[in-house]
């Protein structure tokens, strides 16, 4: 949270953020998507987020893109990955129990 904040001191116009809920207790993990998405929302500041836990993502996110060993395997709405657990589990490589 404090690379964020310190990141956001220099008033840039794209947050690059790589695995930013990386060891955060679950609950400062909502405060910091909370934050993120307000001030992407509000403020209107552009941010590229990789995270591997895309669900919480997926939530505060607009488009979405996943890399398969730097190939483009999906692009497109957050919103429509997020309502496809199937598809993103595939693309994640997610074994289901049969």
């Amino acid at each position: 949270m404090l690379s964020l904040g310190r990141a956001l001191v220099l008033n840039p116009t794209l947050l690059l953020l790589d695995e930013p809920c990386e060891g955060l207790a679950p609950i400062i993990v909502q405060e910091l998507l909370r934050a993120i998405r307000r001030i992407t929302r509000e403020e209107g500041l552009s941010a590229i987020i990789v995270e591997q836990h895309p669900k919480a993502i997926l939530a505060i996110s607009d488009l979405a893109a996943v890399l398969d060993r730097g190939t483009v395997v999906y692009s497109g709405t957050a919103s429509s990955l997020q309502d496809q657990p199937e598809q993103l589990d595939q693309l994640l490589g997610v074994a289901r129990a049969p």
